[in-house]
C-alpha cells in the first residue's frame, strides 16, 4: 500500500493556514477602513449641520411653523423649476433691506443680483459628483467657483480656516449622500435702472 507523502501533506496544510491567515487579514484590514471611512463620513455630516449648509443648499417644506428642509432632496441647491417672486420696487437700497430671500431660503437677492445655492450633491451633471477633493478644497478655501471666474456670491462665505481634515470630511460626505439630478440657474446680475423702468412698464 502506497504511504502518504508526509512532506507533501504538510506543505498542503502549510498553505491552507497561511491562506487563511491572509485572508483574517484582509477582512481585517477591509473592515478597518470601513469603520474609518463611516467616521469620516459621519464627522463630515455633523460638520455640515453645524455649518447650516442645509439653509441655502436644501430646498424646504412650507410648514405654518416655516420652511423646513426637505430631505427628499437634501443639499440638491434651488430647485430649477422653482420661479422667483417678484421683487418689490425699492425693497434692496441703502435705505430699505441690503438682501432678502425666497421661501425655501435657496435664492437671495442682493446689491449683487440674484444668487442661488447650488447642487451639492455627488451627481456629476449638475452637482459635484466630478469633482476631485482638490478642486473642492480649492472652491471652499478660495471662494474661487470651479470653472467659473467670479468669486462665490453671498451669502456664501470661503472657509480658508477649515483644517485639511475637516475638508477630507465634508467632501467624503457630500460625496455619499444621494445624488440628484437638478440644474441650478446662474446668477443673476443686479438690474440696472434702465432695466428696472423697463420691467416696470411692461407689469
Amino acid at each position: 500500500m502506497r504511504q502518504p507523502n508526509v512532506l507533501t501533506t504538510r506543505s498542503i496544510l502549510l498553505s491552507v493556514v497561511v491562506s487563511i491567515i491572509v485572508i483574517a487579514g484582509l477582512s481585517c484590514a477591509n473592515a478597518m477602513a470601513l469603520d474609518q471611512n463611516t467616521e469620516v463620513i459621519a464627522s463630515g455630516e455633523r460638520l455640515v449641520h453645524n455649518m447650516d449648509c442645509n439653509v441655502c443648499h436644501t430646498p424646504k417644506i412650507f410648514t405654518p411653523q416655516g420652511p423646513k428642509p426637505d430631505s427628499s432632496r437634501l443639499l440638491s441647491g434651488h430647485p430649477s423649476d422653482e420661479k422667483l417672486p417678484t421683487i418689490p420696487e425699492g425693497a434692496i437700497s441703502p435705505t430699505g433691506w441690503g438682501g432678502i430671500f425666497n421661501n425655501s431660503l435657496t435664492a437671495w437677492a442682493g446689491p449683487w443680483g440674484v444668487s442661488f445655492g447650488s447642487n451639492l450633491t455627488p451627481d456629476h451633471k449638475t452637482g459635484i459628483g466630478s469633482w476631485t477633493e482638490e478642486i473642492f478644497v480649492h472652491a471652499m478655501r478660495t471662494g474661487t467657483h470651479v470653472g467659473k471666474a467670479r468669486a462665490f456670491l453671498p451669502p456664501m462665505p470661503t472657509y480658508s480656516r477649515l483644517t485639511d481634515v475637516e475638508l477630507h470630511a465634508i467632501y467624503t460626505y457630500l460625496k455619499s449622500i444621494k445624488p440628484i439630478i437638478n440644474a441650478v440657474p446662474e446668477a443673476l446680475p443686479p438690474l440696472q435702472p434702465s432695466q428696472q423702468k423697463s420691467e416696470q412698464t411692461t407689469k
